[in-house]
């Protein structure tokens, strides 16, 4: 019976004496007396500098005391670093504003923790709406039957209008005009330089108003006041932070995809103890070699392997496959899978960093971090708008001035203000990173995992895919299928002495013939003389009988007589299988057949890829004829056999040189050249080593089924972009020359500044609210 309390925490009293001892906890030197805190534990005692320290090993004194705490680190000690969403080339150890376009920082993982810029700005937001109420009830109540400035006096309106503003414009918008100084002293102007700039013109405009309204021409007064935009000021900031809040509830959910990922680890293991106790210690104290129990429904908490019990794993969370895998003892587990019904004690082999789901998650954020082609159209743009939005907004205000209508002062200032603030390049920046980070996240849901945004967009314009046989179209574990004889002796006498002999090889064709041997209940006797010929077979003597087996050459060389055999061997080859000749004391014994299974999703997907409109092609190591029966039986489109891992690259150069744009699918070793010279390289990974150098695309459940996820993701992906980048050009095109005034000679339509800041929060919103379509296509 397992204790859940295994640990006492015993006070003794301290000897006599002063002496120093080092805290298991934090390694600090503490010294010993007779107020020091103290504990013993496996016959030592054990004493902390803190009230912290003693009780962190409290809760497992077992990891403390054993000095794993001081000898391996599983909390990254570099700590969070922090990367801008619209420029993710931003890389920074703390939090704080991108250099580049203004926008704050966040981390590259996306945590639980509250973002606290979007904590402060909803404070902000509420508290400039405050304000905003009366201002606009003062400026515009008559509309409503509420003729205010009549009630208190057109100059105590004003006044209570500077009241109002003044704490809205000088500390609540405080951050928008500290990034417009940034973005001046960086010289890298951005959004927050044209929000700046129309704010404070038109707070400025409306103090001089206030206090000096003599210094502006008869025309543009009434009386002895001019007109002020103290309303508009504090509505365009209002609505700015309501924009700003919206966008960052959305950029939230963009990580939500990583947030589950992270949330499929359980923040506990129960670890085994060498006396068989067990206790539930934090995953992070957890360490290689440890042994835990994973009961019914537990999740498994790092990368491990089966040491008893058997049990079904679902890897659905990671692989994107359905079905649970059947887990026995000497398996591996990977961590963030889920244990469904049997109780299993594993072995820890990876932890913290070194973990599957953790690499998963690095896969994940650095395709977030990562910039995809199309965006370089963004980026020229956005390089000359700002500068741009600027000029005209000069020219608008001189144009209303010199020719517009009384009070034209009032109608330049409008204008201008409403140009500067309408022209937000936010929803261009916005508009690839945006996509991408949501479909990383998407992809990595499916066990499709990027690991750059350029080798999506290129999974969208391939035309051909490579792929090898085993493994990848099959189940890369041959079974024994057939056993021909054609001497004196049995279909089992046969099998015993082939499976004998071919003990003592390691290849995966000899572990069929031994397991389908052993299957059938035979005992396998010891080989002598055993000898591997490469590229014939093998043979040896088993029983007193000399034996071999292998292909034609190998019974050439013996001078067997194989002939008429030959036929048999053919019709075996042509139905998928890898015929092999026995011989026995130089005498033709027989045929062993052996098959690799082709998976079962294996056909429907080539249908999908087809439908897609790929062309498939197939380059194996095997035999012509087992390869072309294999690409029959799927539709293959075409098919190079024998063919080596140097001769993958060469089929993949010379494809491309014909104008196909090529995805090459391997294993991620023997392939890694023809994987780095496709457009992209596709690793079809299998748990063991997600983070393939060569692969810009890494698909976790192994088989041609991600392959077809991974095209739709490109192929929406690229779309969602191309909206995205559609809408924000659209939205400037047009709005700039609308809050210009280009429609009033025409309308009598001027843009008024608030409407202009309302248009410009709801297009950032726009973009990332169509990117987050994303995260629920089909795929």
């Amino acid at each position: 019976m397992a204790d859940d309390h295994p640990h006492e925490h015993v006070h003794a009293q301290m000897p006599q004496g002063a002496n120093t001892d080092t805290d298991p906890v934090c390694g600090m030197t503490v010294e010993v007396n007779e107020s020091t805190r103290h504990a013993q534990y496996d016959g030592k005692r054990f004493h902390f500098c803190s009230e912290n320290c003693e009780t962190k090993f409290e809760a497992d004194p077992y990891y403390y005391a054993s000095g794993n705490a001081q000898n391996t680190q599983m909390v990254d000690q570099a700590g969070t670093q922090w990367t801008c969403p619209m420029h993710p080339e931003i890389l920074k150890d703390a939090p704080g504003s991108c250099p580049i376009c203004g926008m704050a920082l966040e981390p590259t993982v996306p945590s639980d923790e509250p973002s606290e810029e979007l904590t402060d700005f909803t404070r902000r937001m509420w508290i400039s709406a405050i304000a905003a109420v009366p201002l606009v009830i003062m400026t515009m109540g008559e509309l409503f039957g509420l003729p205010v400035r009549d009630w208190i006096g057109h100059q105590t309106a004003i006044y209570v209008e500077f009241l109002l503003a003044t704490p809205i414009i000088l500390w609540a918008a405080l951050p928008f005009f500290e990034r417009g100084v940034e973005s001046i002293k960086n010289v890298s102007p951005n959004m927050w330089t044209l929000i700046a700039l129309g704010v404070g013109a038109a707070y400025i405009y409306s103090l001089a108003a206030t206090f000096l309204p003599g210094v502006f021409p008869e025309a543009y007064r009434s009386g002895d006041n001019v007109g002020t935009y103290y309303e508009a000021a504090v509505v365009i900031v209002t609505l700015i932070f309501v924009g700003q809040v919206l966008e960052l509830r959305a950029r939230e959910r963009t990580g939500d995809a990583i947030r589950a990922l992270l949330d499929l680890a359980p923040k506990t293991a129960r670890r085994i103890l060498p006396d068989g106790t067990e206790y539930d210690a934090p995953l992070e104290h957890i360490i290689a070699g440890d042994m835990l129990r994973v009961r019914p429904g537990d999740s498994i908490p790092v990368d491990a392997e089966v040491i008893e019990g058997r049990s079904s794993i679902d890897e659905s969370m990671i692989t994107g496959e359905p079905l649970p895998v059947e887990k026995g003892e000497g398996d591996r587990v990977t961590g963030g899978t889920l244990n469904k019904n049997g109780t299993l004690a594993i072995r820890a082999t990876q932890v913290g960093a070194d973990t599957v789901l953790s690499q998963i998650v690095d896969m994940v954020a650095g395709a977030k971090r990562s910039r995809a082609p199309i965006q370089g159209l963004a980026d020229r743009v956005s390089s000359v708008f700002v500068p741009t939005v600027v000029l005209i907004a000069i020219v608008s205000f001189f144009v209303w001035l010199s020719f517009g209508p009384d009070p034209a002062l009032a109608f330049a200032v409008t204008a201008a203000v409403s140009v500067l603030i309408i022209a937000c390049p936010c929803a261009l920046g916005l508009a690839t990173p945006i996509s991408i980070t949501t479909a990383a996240g998407r992809g990595a849901q499916a066990g499709v995992l990027i690991k750059d945004a350029e080798a999506l967009e290129r999974m969208a314009k391939v035309d051909t895919v490579i792929v090898d046989k085993t493994g990848t179209l099959t189940q890369g574990r041959p079974k024994l299928t057939d056993v021909v004889v054609t001497g004196d002796q049995s279909e089992t006498e046969v099998l015993a002495l082939a499976a004998a002999l071919e003990r003592g090889s390691e290849h995966p064709l000899a572990e069929a013939i031994v397991e389908g041997a052993l299957t059938r209940g035979l005992s396998l006797e010891n080989a002598n003389g055993f000898e591997a010929i490469t590229g014939k077979g093998v043979r040896g003597q088993v029983q007193g009988h000399d034996v071999a087996l292998g292909n034609p050459a190998m019974m050439r060389e013996i001078g067997v007589d194989y002939a008429l055999a030959e036929n048999t061997a053919d019709d075996l080859r042509a139905a998928g299988k890898t015929a092999m000749f026995v011989a026995v004391d130089a005498k033709f014994a027989g045929i062993v057949a052996v098959a690799d299974p082709i998976k079962e999703t294996t056909a429907g997907a080539i249908e999908d890829l087809h439908r897609l409109g790929l062309r498939v092609i197939m380059a194996t190591g095997d035999n012509q004829k087992t390869a072309e029966a294999v690409a029959q039986k799927l539709g293959i489109d075409e098919v190079h056999a024998g063919v080596l891992p140097e001769d993958k690259k060469a089929l993949v150069d010379q494809l491309r040189a014909s104008g196909a744009k090529i995805a090459m699918a391997g294993d991620g070793v023997n392939d890694a050249p023809a994987l780095a010279a496709a457009d992209v390289g596709i690793a079809m990974g299998t748990g063991a080593d997600v983070a393939v150098e060569s692969a810009g695309i890494t698909l976790l459940g192994g088989d041609l089924v991600g392959l077809v996820r991974a095209r739709k993701l490109a192929k929406a992906t690229v779309r969602n972009i191309k909206q995205n980048l559609f809408f924000a050009f659209a939205y400037n095109t047009a709005g700039v020359p609308v809050a210009a005034g280009v429609l009033y000679p025409f309308f009598g339509l001027l843009l008024s500044p608030m409407i202009a800041a309302a248009a410009m929060s709801l297009s950032s919103v726009s973009v990332i609210a169509n990117a987050l379509r994303l995260r629920r296509v089909k795929l």
